[in-house]
């Protein structure tokens, strides 16, 4: 930094296809802060050195971050100033600060330069400083992709490509660009095993009215797949040439979503080139499941739950007989998962909390904080699965001992009472996750509680357990809750150093009988354990 007069860096942690789970390579975050929750963003001036994150992470980040001396900054909080703020504060006027641009969004950078420019500051975006210290860094992931096969996605790549064209035409689009590995990897039907608990494989895809082309390591492609796609009119093209042929392209107008492709990409794009900004396409057509994929994630939930029903039996079998710590919970979950047909991996690391760990809301049990877990208190288990015929995400709280306390069996109910008003609720179409909100609320909110995280998430099938654009939380969101939509039901909890609770469904999003005022939606619980 002081080598290129630059007064602050910023290090996200994501990769260039702005994942939330990332290779190793890319967990810039973690090396240099030592905190390893999902989100966060680290600023380093000359002076200090700070990370902002969400409430999800609070607890831990505190323990992660301690004797570190890298400040904590509990993002959306009343008394927490955003992180453009803090640096308007901390830099001269008129210098310059870093990052990533691979690694920063196109709206993000947006949102930045408006506020550094007011003081003549200025993003320098080339320059990948980690890099350059960072000894020994991984490598980029070279494990090879596979086919998936259309029994399991429902319908064929072509068909996919040709729905994008459709809809590039409805927007008066000619091409766009797949910069989402989750994207990628609903498009071209191929996953991969790049990313740990995510089967997907770096790559970008481009798809304008006539041409579909899939960039990705030659490594990485059996030559029986690479046969196949081209035989299907996809070409192939190294990974490394994407940013040369983005800067060559001469056709548009070009549908670019800034929220998801890279400012590095989107500054690639010549200025000759009209460029119609919109949600990724495919993000919106994948997030609709059809109805292979509906069924497959019932299949996928029907096993899991047995898995489920099986970890409880040997739980309470065990629970007194040998000693049970959260790390050999985590191991037994996955075993017992993989018992099961078609079962790939975990589709998250496990969150076992036994007692006070229950209360960090993403909590990561490792070697120095595995608890041994006895016949009393709350345990707290948010786990999930990858199977081919889909994804799940399952959270529940046993009490392990005879006599939970009037605190726990009230604060268990009110949990409780939330997952099943969002669950049982009737809605009109076009209603959006803010406004059901309340249901998983209210009854926390009659005791003067509340959680800090949000309700649902969308859900990927055989893709990531996190998937948008739709949600269920406070915030606004402008997507609408569809027909088809697989979204999770987790409200929750937590008493800091004592336990936490929360319980979680998945919900597929179905139509409801139509009546004189419309048409109305409601959810089928997908997920089968008590």
């Amino acid at each position: 930094m002081k080598e290129l007069n630059i007064e602050a860096y910023i290090i996200n942690g994501n990769d260039p296809h702005l994942s939330e789970y990332v290779p190793s390579r890319w967990k810039t975050r973690e090396w240099i802060s030592g905190f390893t929750g999902s989100y966060g963003r680290v600023v380093v001036t000359s002076e200090k050195a700070a990370l902002w994150t969400d409430s999800r992470y609070f607890i831990q980040a505190e323990k992660e971050l301690k004797d570190s001396g890298i400040i904590l900054m509990k993002d959306r909080q009343p008394d927490t100033i955003p992180y453009e703020e803090w640096l308007l504060k901390e830099v001269p006027e008129k210098s310059f600060i870093g990052a990533d641009g691979m690694t920063l969004s196109t709206t993000e950078v947006k949102k930045l330069n408006r506020k550094l420019n007011a003081k003549g500051i200025l993003l320098i975006k080339e320059r990948d400083l980690v890099n350059e210290i960072w000894e020994n860094r991984p490598s980029i992931p070279l494990e090879e992709i596979y086919d998936y096969p259309v029994k399991y996605a429902g319908i064929s790549r072509i068909e996919k490509i040709n729905l994008i064209r459709q809809k590039l035409v409805e927007k008066g689009a000619f091409g766009t660009f797949i910069s989402m590995l989750d994207d990628l990897a609903w498009t071209f039907n191929i996953r991969g095993n790049d990313i740990e608990y995510t089967p997907l494989a770096m790559g970008y895809g481009y798809i304008d009215l006539e041409r579909a082309i899939l960039f990705i390591k030659n490594s990485k492609i059996p030559g029986a797949l690479k046969s196949l796609l081209e035989s299907e009119n996809i070409e192939i093209k190294d990974y490394d040439s994407f940013i040369t042929f983005v800067k060559n392209l001469k056709t548009g107008p070009l549908l670019i979503d800034p929220d998801r492709v890279n400012c590095l990409v989107n500054d690639s794009i010549s200025s000759k080139i009209k460029i119609i900004e919109g949600i990724s396409i495919p993000t919106l057509l994948k997030s609709i499941k059809n109805n292979d994929e509906i069924q497959g994630m019932r299949n996928a939930h029907c096993k899991d739950g047995v898995a489920m029903i099986n970890f409880f039996h040997w739980l309470c079998s065990s629970l007194e007989k040998t000693e049970i710590t959260e790390l050999l919970v985590c191991e037994k979950l996955k075993e017992f998962r993989s018992e099961q047909e078609d079962y790939v991996e975990e589709s998250f690391y496990p969150i076992v909390g036994y007692n006070e760990h229950g209360a960090i809301v993403h909590y990561h049990v490792s070697d120095t904080t595995n608890s041994v877990i006895k016949a009393k208190g709350l345990l707290l288990i948010d786990t999930g699965g990858q199977y081919l015929d889909g994804t799940t995400d399952i959270t529940r709280t046993v009490s392990l001992g005879p006599t939970p306390t009037d605190q726990q069996k009230r604060n268990f109910t009110f949990v409780l009472k939330g997952m099943i008003q969002l669950a049982t609720v009737i809605f009109p179409v076009n209603s959006k996750g803010h406004s059901l909100d309340i249901l998983a609320h209210k009854a926390l909110w009659r005791n003067h509680m509340d959680y800090g995280h949000g309700t649902g998430h969308g859900v990927g099938h055989f893709l990531c357990v996190h998937e948008g654009p739709v949600s269920i939380r406070q915030d606004f969101n402008p997507y609408s809750i569809e027909e088809g939509n697989i979204i999770s039901d987790e409200p929750g909890v937590y008493i800091e150093g004592e336990y936490g609770i929360r319980t979680e469904n998945l919900l597929l999003c179905r139509k409801d009988n139509r009546i004189d005022f419309g048409d109305f939606l409601s959810f089928e619980t997908l997920t089968l354990c008590p």
